[in-house]
Protein backbone atom coordinates (compact mmCIF):
# COMPACT_ATOMS: atom_id res chain seq x y z
CA UNK A 1 0.00 0.00 0.00
CA UNK A 2 1.17 3.32 -0.42
CA UNK A 3 1.43 6.20 1.55
CA UNK A 4 -2.28 8.10 2.02
CA UNK A 5 -2.27 11.86 2.44
CA UNK A 6 -5.90 12.66 2.88
CA UNK A 7 -7.00 16.06 3.14
CA UNK A 8 -7.18 17.58 6.40
CA UNK A 9 -10.05 18.38 8.60
CA UNK A 10 -10.87 22.20 7.84
CA UNK A 11 -14.20 22.12 10.42
CA UNK A 12 -16.14 19.57 12.15
CA UNK A 13 -19.34 20.16 14.08
CA UNK A 14 -21.76 17.78 15.49
CA UNK A 15 -25.18 17.47 13.48
CA UNK A 16 -26.89 14.58 16.06
CA UNK A 17 -25.75 11.92 18.44
CA UNK A 18 -23.00 10.31 16.87
CA UNK A 19 -22.97 12.15 13.64
CA UNK A 20 -20.57 14.55 12.31
CA UNK A 21 -20.18 16.90 9.44
CA UNK A 22 -16.30 17.52 8.33
CA UNK A 23 -15.43 19.89 6.06
CA UNK A 24 -12.39 18.66 4.67
CA UNK A 25 -9.32 21.00 2.99
CA UNK A 26 -10.22 19.33 -0.15
CA UNK A 27 -13.38 21.24 -0.60
CA UNK A 28 -15.52 18.16 0.29
CA UNK A 29 -18.33 17.75 2.49
CA UNK A 30 -18.99 14.78 4.01
CA UNK A 31 -21.33 13.18 6.84
CA UNK A 32 -19.67 10.67 9.18
CA UNK A 33 -21.71 8.03 11.45
CA UNK A 34 -19.71 6.76 14.05
CA UNK A 35 -22.35 4.75 15.82
CA UNK A 36 -20.61 1.57 14.52
CA UNK A 37 -17.51 2.55 15.65
CA UNK A 38 -18.34 3.93 18.45
CA UNK A 39 -20.49 0.79 19.61
CA UNK A 40 -17.97 -1.97 18.50
CA UNK A 41 -14.94 -0.55 19.81
CA UNK A 42 -14.76 -0.48 23.77
CA UNK A 43 -11.99 2.11 23.85
CA UNK A 44 -14.77 4.92 22.37
CA UNK A 45 -17.72 3.28 24.98
CA UNK A 46 -16.89 7.02 26.97
CA UNK A 47 -18.68 8.48 23.14
CA UNK A 48 -21.76 7.05 23.90
CA UNK A 49 -22.85 8.86 26.49
CA UNK A 50 -23.86 12.22 24.76
CA UNK A 51 -22.50 14.88 27.39
CA UNK A 52 -18.52 13.49 26.61
CA UNK A 53 -19.51 13.21 22.86
CA UNK A 54 -20.19 16.49 22.38
CA UNK A 55 -16.70 17.62 24.24
CA UNK A 56 -15.45 16.65 20.28
CA UNK A 57 -13.02 19.04 18.81
CA UNK A 58 -10.23 18.57 15.90
CA UNK A 59 -6.61 18.96 16.27
CA UNK A 60 -4.60 21.48 16.00
CA UNK A 61 -3.79 20.19 12.38
CA UNK A 62 -6.72 19.09 11.36
CA UNK A 63 -5.54 15.33 11.20
CA UNK A 64 -8.02 14.10 13.81
CA UNK A 65 -11.38 14.74 15.82
CA UNK A 66 -10.60 14.03 19.70
CA UNK A 67 -12.12 14.13 22.91
CA UNK A 68 -10.60 14.49 26.23
CA UNK A 69 -8.53 11.18 28.12
CA UNK A 70 -6.90 11.08 24.52
CA UNK A 71 -9.38 9.01 22.51
CA UNK A 72 -9.55 10.63 18.83
CA UNK A 73 -10.08 9.26 14.91
CA UNK A 74 -7.51 10.35 12.31
CA UNK A 75 -8.58 12.42 9.57
CA UNK A 76 -7.56 9.18 6.71
CA UNK A 77 -10.04 6.84 8.86
CA UNK A 78 -12.91 9.59 9.33
CA UNK A 79 -12.60 10.51 5.14
CA UNK A 80 -12.77 6.75 3.93
CA UNK A 81 -15.58 6.50 6.13
CA UNK A 82 -17.19 9.68 4.90
CA UNK A 83 -16.51 8.41 1.37
CA UNK A 84 -17.62 5.53 1.39
CA UNK A 85 -21.23 6.07 3.84
CA UNK A 86 -21.68 8.59 1.39
CA UNK A 87 -21.76 5.69 -1.63
CA UNK A 88 -18.27 7.52 -2.96
CA UNK A 89 -15.44 5.70 -4.12
CA UNK A 90 -12.90 4.82 -1.48
CA UNK A 91 -8.80 4.84 -1.72
CA UNK A 92 -8.58 1.24 -0.55
CA UNK A 93 -11.06 0.22 -2.42
CA UNK A 94 -9.45 1.93 -5.82
CA UNK A 95 -6.31 0.48 -4.68
CA UNK A 96 -8.13 -3.40 -4.23
CA UNK A 97 -9.58 -2.67 -7.94
CA UNK A 98 -5.71 -2.13 -9.10
CA UNK A 99 -4.64 -5.21 -7.56
CA UNK A 100 -7.71 -7.16 -8.19
CA UNK A 101 -6.94 -6.49 -11.96
CA UNK A 102 -3.17 -6.89 -11.88
CA UNK A 103 -2.59 -2.94 -13.32
CA UNK A 104 0.08 -0.79 -12.41
CA UNK A 105 -0.01 3.00 -12.60
CA UNK A 106 0.48 2.85 -16.31
CA UNK A 107 -1.60 0.09 -17.52
CA UNK A 108 -4.47 1.61 -14.62
CA UNK A 109 -3.89 4.85 -16.65
CA UNK A 110 -4.53 3.37 -19.68
CA UNK A 111 -7.53 0.97 -18.98
CA UNK A 112 -9.72 3.82 -18.04
CA UNK A 113 -8.31 6.68 -19.84
CA UNK A 114 -6.73 9.08 -17.53
CA UNK A 115 -2.95 10.33 -16.79
CA UNK A 116 -0.67 8.11 -14.95
CA UNK A 117 -0.31 11.41 -12.59
CA UNK A 118 -3.89 11.11 -11.59
CA UNK A 119 -4.05 7.76 -10.83
CA UNK A 120 -1.13 8.03 -8.66
CA UNK A 121 -3.01 10.89 -6.88
CA UNK A 122 -6.22 8.15 -6.79
CA UNK A 123 -4.14 5.88 -5.33
CA UNK A 124 -2.48 8.08 -2.43
CA UNK A 125 -5.27 9.61 -1.62
CA UNK A 126 -4.09 13.23 -2.52
CA UNK A 127 -6.97 13.63 -4.48
CA UNK A 128 -10.77 12.88 -4.31
CA UNK A 129 -11.74 9.74 -6.80
CA UNK A 130 -14.30 11.37 -9.15
CA UNK A 131 -17.65 9.01 -9.44
CA UNK A 132 -17.31 9.00 -13.14
CA UNK A 133 -13.49 7.43 -12.70
CA UNK A 134 -14.95 5.24 -10.19
CA UNK A 135 -17.59 4.23 -12.62
CA UNK A 136 -15.13 3.74 -15.45
CA UNK A 137 -13.45 1.35 -13.20
CA UNK A 138 -16.18 -0.72 -12.91
CA UNK A 139 -17.05 -0.41 -16.40
CA UNK A 140 -13.25 -1.83 -17.45
CA UNK A 141 -14.23 -5.13 -15.41
CA UNK A 142 -17.22 -5.34 -17.15
CA UNK A 143 -15.95 -5.22 -20.07
CA UNK A 144 -12.73 -7.61 -19.06
CA UNK A 145 -14.73 -10.24 -17.91
CA UNK A 146 -17.38 -10.07 -21.35
CA UNK A 147 -13.78 -10.14 -22.93
CA UNK A 148 -12.73 -13.15 -21.43
CA UNK A 149 -16.19 -15.25 -21.63
CA UNK A 150 -15.75 -14.82 -25.16
CA UNK A 151 -12.43 -15.98 -25.14
CA UNK A 152 -13.36 -19.08 -23.20
CA UNK A 153 -16.44 -19.98 -25.66
CA UNK A 154 -13.71 -19.66 -28.51
CA UNK A 155 -11.19 -22.24 -27.29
Amino acid sequence: MTARNPPNIKTAKIISSFNVEITWGSGEKLMVDLCQVINENPAFKPLQKPAFFNRMTTDDWGHAIEWPDGLDIGADRLYDMGRQQAGLPTVQAFNEWMKRSGLSLTTAAEAIGMTRRMIAHYRTGSRPIPRSVWLACIGWDCQQRHHSRHQQKAA
